[in-house]
Order: structure tokens, then sequence, then C-alpha cells
């Protein structure tokens, strides 16, 4: 039969050459809005857009978490899943509807009312399709999800560049997504084969809610810090720096929407399935995948913080100069952004849920004061270096410890990290010096100094890559 391995590595092809079809797509769009509209709707839709990712995470209670980690039959717990879902998410778009005006106005843009009570209105779509697409990657079924996304990018891009070459500024950006999520949903709700039947069953209903609710309220302030930038430097500073501040954090989240949530779709069913079979195979599959995360994303953090001026330039033009400065210190935030939300993963798949909203407590107690100072001190770059200081004194001691807590054995991690770090600290210097040498337009800077970089990198990451075994290989059928 199929090893857990082998399902998670084809969920896993599946969702990087998904990710990589949407991404690719979504950074074209970026470039073409980006010329269409100006810096305060980039702004105004910032500040929607962390109203969305916030809602997007708790509108179920947690519960999609729970039926990717269900131990039983998925259809005992469809019909009350489904239910749960609903309603919750009816709710909480009733809470926010009516606290948008209050929302939009502490985050320095009033006028984003509107754009986020149409953006928040993507969850009640969710709605219907949370379970069924928790179905899909319960079953490792990636290559449907990623097919049924990419139709719903595709007529996001129409919607929203049209939009906004008629001139509806942040609204373009709203509906386009609106749209994609309705395409999405229907697909998902007709692909994920489940009955359509809701129902309510008290037990069941109280196991999901008992793993739900710490798991949402993990993912909730999860997604607070990962846009308490936006509502931070909104309120300070006002939507027009906001807008440099989104357009730099949109970039450092490249490599985490492209890598981070592939792995994301296969890693809490992957490593429950571990966890059912004991600790020691949890600690083994933690040891080989943290490296593997660490090697990969690194090079790509050298670039954005070496060479963050150029590539802001060439992609976006010299208006969008501003959001360089902020870009080389979120790169900082995007390597422990990855990290950490792999161990959220092994906490969730663990069932340790309530440790994911304790390290989350742990990194807000330190991140919201170190943005607020950052941002009075030195504008959008000042609050970008609180963000990455945060990253590194807080969230990822805090990862480490409830690791260790929950009795992932990390024993021999930190030295196969060692080789990968040498190598991007010669990389980031070689770019360093060559960006400095090299004097022409910025495609010329990227390619010398970024070509010589990432050359470095390989020379001297690759013999440890060789010996470094391949995530899940040894695991047990099933």
């Amino acid at each position: 039969m199929t090893s857990i391995g082998q399902q998670a590595g084809r969920g896993l092809r599946w969702g990087l050459v998904g990710n990589l079809i949407t991404r690719a797509g979504s950074f074209t769009m970026g470039l073409v809005l980006a010329r269409l509209l100006t810096p305060e709707d980039f702004g105004v839709f910032a500040v929607a857009m962390a109203a969305t990712a916030f809602v997007m995470t708790v509108k179920d209670l947690g519960i999609m978490a729970a039926v990717v980690q269900w131990r039983g039959k998925l259809e005992d717990v469809t019909p009350t899943a489904t239910l749960l879902s609903f309603v919750s998410a009816i709710i909480l778009y009733g809470i926010f509807w009516l606290g948008a005006p209050y929302y939009a106005a502490a985050s320095g843009a009033p006028e984003a009312t509107g754009v986020v009570r149409l953006l928040t209105a993507i969850i009640l779509v969710e709605a219907f399709t949370a379970v069924r697409s928790a179905a899909m990657l319960r079953r490792f079924e990636q290559d449907k999800l990623t097919t049924a996304i990419a139709i719903g990018f595709v007529a996001n891009a129409a919607v929203a560049i049209s939009l906004a070459k008629a001139g509806a500024g942040a609204y373009s950006f709203a509906w386009g997504q609106v749209v994609a999520a309705v395409i999405t949903g229907v697909i998902v709700f007709f692909w994920a084969k489940l009955p359509g039947r809701i129902a309510f069953d008290r037990p069941i209903a109280v196991k999901l809610m008992k793993f739900g609710l710490p798991s949402a309220a993990g993912v909730g302030l999860e997604s607070v810090l990962l846009n308490a930038g936006y509502i931070v430097v909104g309120a300070v500073m006002g939507p027009d720096w906001l807008g440099y501040f989104l357009l730099a954090f949109n970039v450092s989240s490249w490599v985490p929407g492209l890598i981070g949530n592939a792995i994301r779709n296969v890693a809490i069913p992957g490593f429950s399935r571990m966890a059912e079979d004991g600790g020691k195979r949890l600690s083994d599959g933690v040891r080989r995948a943290t490296p593997l995360l660490y090697t990969a994303i690194l090079p790509f953090a050298v670039i954005m913080a070496t060479l963050a001026h150029p590539l802001i330039d060439l992609l976006y033009g010299e208006k969008w100069g501003q959001s360089a400065g902020v870009l080389r210190w979120l790169a900082v935030v995007m390597v422990v952004r990855m990290l950490v939300a792999l161990t959220y993963d092994i906490l969730t798949a663990q069932g340790a849920t309530k440790a994911t909203v304790w390290m989350n407590l742990g990194h807000a107690f330190v991140l919201l004061p170190a943005l607020i100072v950052g941002a009075h001190l030195d504008g959008i770059r000042g609050a970008a270096i609180g963000q990455a200081v945060a990253s590194v004194a807080a969230a990822m001691p805090l990862a480490v410890f409830y690791l260790r807590r929950a009795g992932v054995d990390l024993h021999g991690i930190l030295p196969s990290l060692l080789r990968p770090t040498l190598a991007a600290v010669l990389a980031t210097a070689t770019a360093f010096v060559i960006e400095r040498l090299v004097s022409g337009p910025a495609v010329v800077e990227l390619i010398t100094a970024g070509g010589a970089a990432m050359l470095v990198y390989t020379l001297v990451v690759v013999p440890v890559l060789r010996k470094m075994p391949s995530f899940g290989k040894k695991e047990v059928a099933s």
C-alpha cells in the first residue's frame, strides 16, 4: 500500500506546482496593478486584507484542522463539522460587518470600511467548503485543490485588472478575490464527493470544539502577529506609507506562499500520522524536515536582504523605492516565519493546540511594542526592524521551547543548520561586494551580484544536501 511519505510527497509536489503557477500569476498581476494603482490604494487594501486574514483563520473555530487530524471515519464527523463551520462563519461576518468602521478608523484608513466588508464576505463562501477542503487535504488530494485554486485565480486576475483599469481603486483587489473564492468554492464543493447532509451530534461537536477552539485561537493569534505591521504602520503613518510596507511584505511572502503553503497542506496530516505511530517517528520526521526547509529558504532571504533596491526598482519601478529598506528586514522575518509555521503544524498534529496559543501570546508581548517603537523612531523601516527583532528574540526561542515541552526530540538539528548558515553568510558578503563594484541598471546588478551569491551558496551547501534523507522516506504503510 502507499506509504505516508509517498502520499505526503505526492501532495507536496502538487502543492508546489500549484503554488508556483498561482504565485507566478499573482506576481504578474501585482506588477500590473502596481502601475495602475497608487500606494494609497495598496494601503487601503492592506487594512482590509489584515482583517480578512484574521477571519479566514478563525472562521470555523478550528474545525477544518480538527477534521484533518480526526481519528476515525470522515463520514461520522462531516455533517456536524459542516454545521458548526457555517454557523461560526455567519456570526463572525456579522461582527466584522458592524465593527468595520471602527477597525478601519483605528488602522488609519477610515475609507477602507467598504473594502473590509466586501473582502471579509469570503468567509461566507468558505463556510460551505471548509470541511470539504479539509477532507481533500486529509486524503492528500492536493492535485484537485490546486486545480480549483488555479481556476479561481484566473477569474481573480481578470476581474481585478479590469476594475483597476476602470478606476475602482482598492475595490479591484476585493472583488477579484471574492469572485475567485466563489468559483473555487463551487468546484471544491463538488469535487470533494462528500454528502451534503448537515446534522448536530453533541459528542462529536464537543470533541471537535475541544481540539478546534485552541487551534483557532493559536492560528488566529498567528494571523494577528503576521498582520500586526499593517495595523501599526497604518495607525502611525497613514495609508500611503502602509502601501509601501504592504508591497515589501508581499515580496517577502513569495517564498512562504510558494513553499510554505505547499508544506502546510501536507504537514498536519503527515505529522498527524507520524504522531499516531509514536513520538520517536514524529521526532525523526521533524529532524528531517527542519534542515531541508531551512536550507531551501535561506538563499531567497539573502537576495531579498542584500539586493532589495535593484529588486524593487526592476519589478515595480522607482516610485516604490521606499519599500526596499523594509524588505531587507522582512527577509529575516520570512525565515523565522516559515520555521515557526512548521512548529505550529507539528504541535497541531500532536493535538497540542494550547501550546500554539501560549507561543503566540509570548511573541505578541514582544512584537507589538517593538512595532510601535520602531514605527515612531524610523517609520516603515523601523517597524520592519522591530518585527525582525521580535521574530528572532521571541518567536524562535518559544518555538523551540514548546517543541521540547511537547516531547519532540530536537537533538541533532542545530549542527545540521550550521553549514547552510555559513553558506548564507558567505553569499551575503559576495552579493554585498559585487553590487558595489558593478554599476548599471537594476537587472545587471541582480544578475551579477545575485548570480554570484547563489553560486557561492550552492557550492558551500551542496555537500550537506547530499547527506540529508528525504522527508517521509521510511514512513510506514497505511
